[in-house]
């Protein structure tokens, strides 16, 4: 049904239906966001910008040092608190680091610090606003009352955002007007980038268009997947907690008081048939080892040299999708799919959450099995409809190339240089949804050196 609806009928399903807290937004930012966006020019226009400027091989390649940095940033903190005997709060480190790479990738700056919390709060309140149930969206008479202040709170959490980025870009072309900056402007990053495009006019956009573009806004695929599932925290829960799940479909509490108990960071499967925690750490570990050698930093290059750190994610991406349901599209006609028609206009959804647990397409479905994914060619970039968690069609996340790299980088570089205990012996792996799924409890562990 999803191939059916991303690839045969995708250009029937290929719009978007707005929300009502966006829509009612006095910046008007669903009229230029890649994201709301229906097709048109504009929409091609800021998709050739992503393909073909932005997120190709030859531009990811060149800025592989600007990656590297963030790592060793993220590595040498973990090394300040594995000195002092501290947890680290994996969502909020590796959130942290995620969002400094995209500010850096755009505008070469960090946007998060240490101790200055104010645009990571913007960020986390935007999707936090996104993922709660809208009574405007549902009963039109009730959008001017805007009875939960939904579209109250995603507008002061945008103004923020927006003022943030205006100042960013007019700093950038001021800078670009000094009498020191050569005409031809060489691109140091995707600003720069997209300013050289305005400026030579070869695509139908402008300034004002640039914020749009560059906001990473709730439903930006690479900033929801660093923050509600990367892949350095995703693992490191489910390598510590895969025990047969197959009575959680029919009871999602189970999976909560399975672990109401002491526990280690990787502690055994006591199924045997399965690969336990344990085994799937050592392999990891080994195969870095092996690789890159123990404690040495991780190339880019390296990735596909490391074929179960890949399963790892992978399996993760299937069993435990950051989005369970895909942004909705909308029907621009009547479609009949499988016997049923699909009228016009109605939310579409696709539930990738239900995709990764199909019993009639994965043996043990509700188990942590990476192995299933070795010597099988399947991937996450659209093209195998078993495992989409970012999506497929026209609509697939166009930063999902950079996404991939930095989330094998950040684990890989996790595993590779630290060994990992829990703060707390209980491991709470209840789950909270909304837009995103996300662990109801932080996941706090006390790096340990290796």
């Amino acid at each position: 049904m999803a191939k059916a609806i991303l690839k045969k009928h995708d250009s029937s399903f290929c719009d978007r239906k707005v929300p009502e807290s966006i829509l009612s937004q006095p910046y008007r930012h669903h009229e230029f966001s890649l994201v709301w966006l229906p097709v048109s020019t504009l929409w091609r226009s800021f998709r050739k910008i992503c393909n073909m400027y932005i997120f190709t091989s030859q531009k990811l390649d060149a800025s592989q040092d600007l990656r590297r940095k963030k790592i060793k940033d993220l590595l040498a903190y973990v090394e300040e608190n594995c000195r002092a005997g501290k947890a680290i709060d994996f969502g909020q480190a590796a959130f942290n680091t995620s969002l400094n790479l995209f500010s850096n990738t755009i505008f070469s700056i960090d946007l998060v610090h240490p101790h200055e919390r104010e645009f990571r709060d913007i960020v986390l309140g935007m999707m936090k606003e996104a993922g709660k149930p809208n009574l405007s969206d549902h009963f039109p008479l009730l959008k001017k009352l805007d009875l939960q202040g939904i579209r109250r709170r995603n507008t002061l959490h945008a103004s923020k955002m927006f003022e943030a980025l205006d100042r960013l870009i007019d700093q950038r072309l001021k800078k670009r007007q000094e009498p020191s900056c050569s005409a031809s402007t060489e691109s140091k990053d995707m600003l720069d980038t997209v300013l050289n495009i305005i400026q030579d006019k070869s695509e139908k956009i402008d300034t004002k268009h640039i914020k749009h573009l560059f906001a990473p806004s709730p439903i930006n695929p690479t900033i929801v997947e660093c923050q509600s599932n990367p892949a350095a925290i995703t693992t490191s829960e489910r390598c510590s907690s895969h025990e047969n799940h197959a009575a959680t479909a029919a009871n999602p509490t189970r999976e909560r008081e399975q672990h109401q108990r002491p526990v280690g960071l990787f502690e055994p499967s006591t199924k045997d048939h399965f690969p336990s925690s344990a085994e799937v750490l050592s392999k990891a570990k080994l195969e870095l080892e092996q690789t890159v050698g123990k404690g040495n930093p991780i190339e880019e290059s390296d990735i596909t040299r490391l074929p179960y750190l890949q399963a790892i994610v992978k399996e993760t991406f299937r069993l435990h999708p950051a989005v369970p349901l895909l942004i909705p599209r909308k029907a621009s006609e009547d479609v009949e799919i499988a016997g049923f028609t699909v009228p016009k206009s109605p939310r579409v959804f696709v539930n990738v959450w239900a995709i990764g647990r199909d019993e009639s397409t994965w043996d043990n479905p509700h188990s942590f099995i990476p192995e299933r994914f070795l010597g099988l060619d399947v991937d996450f970039r659209g093209q195998n409809f078993e495992l989409i968690p970012f999506g497929a069609g026209r609509r697939v996340c166009p930063g999902l190339p950079l996404a991939i790299r930095m989330l094998y980088l950040m684990l890989g570089s996790l595993i590779n240089s630290f060994d990992w205990k829990l703060e707390d012996e209980n491991m709470d792996m209840e789950e909270k949804y909304g837009l995103t799924i996300q662990k109801a409890q932080p996941l706090c562990a006390i790096p340990v050196a290796i």
